[in-house]
């Protein structure tokens, strides 16, 4: 049973929905301010594809070499896509089962399958995830942008390498003006389909980096300045197969999209399309993971970091090397910039849904409430991101765990819970396998990072 054939007699076109409402007054009350919404016919598939790759593509694309660093050229790759092809599924589930109860939230779905409480901790896992997501976001952003000092060691950011050092390339002026001229505007959409134009630059943008590394490997081939590239890990003991699996929050980082599927689903002017999107989109990013993790570790072999941008703070060993470096920087800062307004789309929808669980007007409806989230999530998340020097670890741990859970812990959970008696054998068996893989990896992963923390923090 796929996406496109679940009761497509129902729910197949948004065009001219509004239309049929026996029961509606003649002049409603706020019809004005509903316009907008009565207006618009359906999202298209393009502007969906743009929108969910959007969601897909973040901060996760920078650590995926270095995930294919410690598995090794072959298994990394392989890891890639068993992660997509998981991730589809995931997704399948999710559509199927919101079909059949004609559900159009994954809050909804998780109530529906496991009552309010259900409904509860997936929205507070997803307030979790995406609030630190965006909270890092934010803290790249002024790194690349204005500079970062790390172990006594100044790393200037773009700004300061072009200008110098002036109070206009400094981190809070550079997080100020982006939060007020670029985030404030963007976040203000009441439609996620009104960001597919800044969708689609943003990921334009994941393919500019991705271009310049494939270029730059290419040349230094030619030029025989990279050797052979590991194949497979190196396991010497048992504590280096544990340290294998902290690869795996990375990938589920990389992949998280969940939360946006309902919302981008709902405005699609065909439902029937939302399978091939889904396909679309996760072909797409894929695609551009492999190569960017091909390359990447194909260019900087043993010396690939956690974070590969930093790689391309050093000397490439290439005519115009800074530039490109700069080109790479600016390309992925300005990505995370329109990657932004996509994730806090969901993150204002559950926290709503978490704080306003009674209110029996939408969100989209309600303009006191609407701003008022909107300008406490905004605000919050920059006196987080001006606050806090560094929050890998703990995102590690938190915003890691909440993502396996939004993911894949719970899609497999309402497959299980099978509340329409749809679900297959296969299914069942998938599910059952998802949650022992995702639970068995995290928990490994978690302890790995733990016990590596502590070492450090000893030594």
């Amino acid at each position: 049973m796929t996406i496109g054939t679940i009761a497509p007699e129902k729910r197949k076109s948004r065009k001219n929905k509004e239309l049929v409402d026996e029961n509606a007054p003649l002049v409603p009350k706020s019809q004005e301010r509903d316009t907008e919404l009565h207006e618009f016919n359906g999202a298209s598939f393009s502007g969906a594809v743009f929108n969910l790759s959007t969601t897909i593509i973040g901060a996760g694309i920078m650590g995926l070499p270095a995930c294919v660093k410690k598995l090794g050229m072959v298994p990394g790759l392989i890891t890639i896509v068993l992660t997509a092809l998981l991730t589809e599924k995931s997704i399948e589930f999710m559509i199927r089962f919101s079909r059949a109860g004609n559900l159009t939230s994954y809050g909804s779905l998780m109530g529906d399958a496991f009552g309010k409480y259900g409904k509860a901790l997936l929205e507070i896992c997803v307030v979790i995830n995406n609030t630190g997501i965006l909270i890092v976001y934010m803290i790249i952003i002024g790194d690349v942008v204005s500079g970062t000092t790390s172990s006594g060691i100044h790393h200037p950011g773009i700004l300061e390498g072009w200008f110098g050092v002036h109070w206009w390339t400094g981190r809070t002026f550079v997080l100020v003006f982006t939060t007020l001229a670029i985030f404030a505007p963007l976040v203000s959409f009441k439609k996620i389909d009104s960001l597919r134009f800044t969708s689609a630059i943003s990921v334009g943008l994941a393919v500019v980096f991705l271009i310049i590394a494939v270029g730059i490997s290419i040349i230094k081939i030619i030029s025989g300045g990279i050797g052979m590239p590991r194949l497979f890990p190196v396991i010497t003991d048992t504590a280096s197969v544990f340290d294998l699996f902290t690869v795996v929050p990375v990938l589920v980082t990389a992949y998280i999209c969940h939360y946006n599927v309902h919302s981008i689903d709902n405005e699609l002017e065909d439902s029937s399309w939302m399978h091939g999107v889904v396909r679309t989109s996760l072909t797409l990013c894929s695609s551009v993971y492999i190569l960017t993790s091909f390359f990447g570790f194909l260019l900087f072999g043993e010396d690939t970091l956690d974070d590969v941008l930093a790689n391309f703070d050093t000397n490439l060993g290439l005519p115009f090397g800074s530039a490109l470096n700069d080109a790479v920087r600016f390309s992925y800062a300005a990505h995370l910039v329109l990657v932004f307004p996509v994730v806090f789309y969901a993150l204002r929808v559950n926290i709503d849904g978490l704080i306003f669980s009674s209110s029996r007007r939408p969100l989209v409806v309600d303009n006191f409430r609407f701003a008022s989230i909107t300008i406490a999530l905004v605000g919050s998340i920059f006196i987080g991101a001006n606050s806090i020097p560094s929050i890998w670890d703990i995102f590690q741990f938190t915003g890691a765990t909440a993502s396996v859970c939004v993911g894949f812990i719970f899609p497999a959970a309402i497959t299980l819970r099978d509340h329409y008696n749809i679900a297959t054998k296969t299914d069942k068996i998938l599910s059952v396998l998802m949650i022992v893989l995702a639970v068995f990896s995290n928990a490994v992963a978690i302890y790995s990072d733990a016990y590596s923390l502590i070492n450090k923090n000893k030594t």
